[in-house]
């Protein structure tokens, strides 16, 4: 009973119409002047705020005294209206049923209608609630009011003993289109199927609603009475039915427990669950990783016994963390790879430290191996990109100097940091920054600058000439951007007599039309990627080949990424001692220089990937693999 009141006193919240002078059109109370007030506006008004002050017995004073002393204003039905609502929401029914009763209007507000039917139903009269709801005429009520009509009507059936009439109006109630409540209204009936629901009742229910969430509502409720009374069969049942729900369903997670109640914690398909954007904004990605996972699929699964189960996160963070747990608790997986993008990587992480299950992910996002001792990560980060340049150049050249010309985005700044960060622990010195707008065309001022000249070039040409003679500042430039915007910058450089020193990129560099436009001011510049496809190793020469086999193109790095990932499961999972979560999640961090397609791949403590990357060079106009 003190949960049906309460229910009620939400219902009375929700009707609760807008301010006695702003009743159509809510907000501009503030902008009615006193001088356009009545005398008798003015004593409502301030009844009015002290109510929607929360004074509650400071407002019934006043409106007591308003419908004493105003008998013949417009306003006394409104005054009684307030009345009754107050007597109820200090859980007085009768009271304020005796107010409402006291107006005068032949036509009662959609909110009067409402909070009068409440009333009856607070004082045990369900029967002509029911009746007067059944006969009110809705077509000019807004669906909120239509929506809280079916709560009432669900209500008032059930103190009347008829459940099933009751959950049409409930599903109803649900199913209003632009109502406000939908979430509240599902959690009712949930509360409803578990108190006042026989299992025929649910049974019938489950069948008249089906794919609808009274439907999985009603196997969810099922399955726990069956797991109640030993049925365990009958229970995994019908809790997979309940998991046949859409993804927004907002009981899988309970549908989860239950499956959890269910299954041995110690027994595992022979799978890996895997996490990709297979519709949305990152649709093409998702699809060319999964044709490298398939494909790895197809060279490795005649002797390894394992599947891929797909599940399409649509790049959403909640979502990722839902098929997770999915994955994990109803399908039993012993490994997830995946995600790929940052948001929903971070969900699905989050959820396999939960789930105690191991997770290999695909995504670029700084932090996310640190959160859980379960997640893994094999992608080509900024991090691993600058250590590679950064040892190649001191290790190999020499070089002890550096400059950074990097692109004004949150990806050039942090290439910026952290190659500044990794010269600076090397012992080196990073001389001069400058950085450029994405749409910019000239570089003038930005080259001039980094070897410390004014921008504005001299018109004496002996000073021009001693500009031209002086050294540049540094051995090293670093450019983190695209090939698009490199082509554009590299020939300013050489103009401004930045002609002799080492450039060093990253992975955007790696297209081959940048060598075609542009060889001549890159020769020798020396840049990284996670995949090259002209490789010369006998492994990505493989890969290449059965992928354009298989599929009559070239794979690029996201295919190769997934080929990679698939290729390390399923060679994990290819030892005899790897039976459970826990031993492959050892396996991973024990995995030492895996020859993947996309370099050399090793986990450090916190799951990071660190891999030998392709070191790559623009040779006679073409890009050639240096290490």
């Amino acid at each position: 009973m003190r949960i049906f009141t309460l229910w009620i006193t939400f219902l009375l919240l929700l009707v609760c119409p807008a301010p006695l002078l702003a009743q159509e059109h809510p907000g501009q109370i503030a902008e009615t002047t006193i001088e356009s007030e009545t005398p008798a506006e003015r004593a409502l008004q301030r009844a009015l705020d002290h109510y929607h002050e929360g004074k509650l017995n400071e407002a019934a004073g006043l409106l007591r005294g308003f419908v004493v002393s105003q008998t013949d204003s417009p306003l006394l039905d409104r005054a009684y209206y307030y009345l009754a609502r107050i007597h109820a929401d200090l859980d007085e029914p009768a009271i304020a049923a005796d107010y409402l009763a006291r107006q005068s209007a032949q036509q009662r507000t959609p909110e009067e209608e409402l909070l009068s039917s409440a009333l009856l139903l607070r004082v045990d009269n369900p029967a002509l609630a029911v009746d007067r709801l059944l006969q009110s005429d809705v077509s000019r009520w807004s669906l909120d009011s239509r929506q809280e009509r079916f709560i009432l009507l669900a209500e008032g059936l059930l103190l009347l003993e008829q459940p099933q009439r009751a959950l049409y109006f409930y599903h109803l109630a649900q199913q209003t289109e632009g109502a406000k409540t939908p979430q509240q209204v599902l959690e009712k009936i949930h509360d409803q199927f578990s108190d006042n629901f026989s299992k025929a009742d649910l049974a019938e229910a489950a069948f008249m609603y089906i794919n609808k969430p009274v439907g999985y509502l009603a196997t969810l409720q099922l399955g726990w009475r069956a797991l109640a009374a030993g049925d365990k069969s009958a229970a995994k049942e019908w809790a997979a039915a309940t998991l046949s729900s859409p993804p927004g369903f907002a009981y899988r997670e309970e549908a989860l427990m239950l499956q959890s109640q269910l299954v041995d914690p110690n027994q595992f398909q022979r799978a890996i669950g895997v996490l990709l954007p297979l519709s949305g904004r990152y649709e093409s990605f998702g699809a060319l990783v999964r044709q490298g996972m398939d494909l790895a699929m197809e060279i490795y699964r005649p002797n390894i016994p394992v599947r891929f189960i797909y599940r399409d996160t649509a790049g959403d963070e909640l979502t990722a963390g839902q098929q997770l747990a999915e994955l994990a608790i109803r399908d039993r997986v012993l490994g997830i790879a995946g995600p790929l993008v940052g948001n929903a990587a971070l969900g699905a992480a989050q959820r396999a430290e939960r789930e105690r299950i191991p997770l290999l992910a695909m995504s670029q996002k700084e932090g996310l191996t640190e959160s859980s001792r379960y997640v893994f990560r094999n992608a080509l980060t900024p991090r691993l990109q600058v250590r590679t340049l950064v040892d190649y150049a001191f290790d190999e050249m020499g070089f002890t100097e550096y400059g950074i010309l990097s692109p004004r985005t949150r990806q050039g700044a942090l290439f910026a940091e952290l190659f500044l960060a990794e010269v600076t622990a090397r012992g080196g010195r990073v001389v001069v920054q400058q950085n450029y707008a994405t749409d910019q065309t000239d570089f003038r001022v930005q080259t001039r600058s980094l070897r410390g000249l004014d921008p504005i070039i001299p018109e004496d040409e002996e000073e021009l000439a001693a500009e031209e003679a002086a050294p540049a500042p540094f051995d090293v430039l670093f450019l983190p951007d695209y090939a698009d915007r490199v082509k554009l910058i590299v020939p300013q450089l050489a103009f401004y007599g930045l002609d002799e020193v080492q450039l060093l990129g990253v992975n955007g560099w790696n297209n081959s039309e940048l060598p075609r436009v542009a060889g001549q001011f890159l020769e020798g510049a020396v840049f990284t990627d996670g995949f090259f496809r002209h490789s010369n190793y006998p492994f990505v020469q493989d890969f290449v080949e059965h992928y354009f086999r298989r599929y009559n193109s070239e794979p690029t790095i996201l295919e190769a990424q997934g080929y990679d990932i698939a290729s390390i499961l399923l060679t994990l999972l290819d030892s005899s001692e790897v039976r459970n979560r826990e031993d492959l999640q050892r396996a991973m961090h024990e995995l030492q220089n895996y020859p993947g397609v996309t370099g050399a791949t090793s986990f450090d403590e916190d799951g990071r990937a660190e891999k030998v990357l392709f070191l790559l060079q623009i040779q006679d106009n073409v890009i050639t693999q240096i290490n």
